[in-house]
């Protein structure tokens, strides 16, 4: 499942972490968030393993991804639903 599926699945609380903290290492329990959500489990290739970092990252597209809902977001107003490239 991609981004754009799981991503409204996940508590708010989870998408203003991931968006306000976009690029870092994300916490065991956001991981299994993101996997009951439909996401990758944190086993999944589809993480990566920064050099430096102390945990599991999301690939480059995803980062994006994430800033760009992130500017939706502050766009359209919180709790909007703002997808990325979707009219605010």
């Amino acid at each position: 499942m991609t981004i754009e599926l799981w991503w409204p699945q996940l508590p708010p609380g989870t998408r203003e972490w991931l968006m306000a903290n976009n690029g870092d290492a994300v916490p065991a329990t956001l991981l299994a968030e993101i996997e009951a959500a439909g996401g990758p489990a944190a086993s999944d290739p589809w993480w990566s393993e920064q050099e430096g970092s102390t945990g599991r990252c999301m690939p480059d597209d995803a980062i994006d991804w994430i800033e760009e809902a992130a500017n939706a977001e502050g766009t359209a107003g919180p709790g909007t639903g703002a997808q990325p490239g979707s009219p605010a």
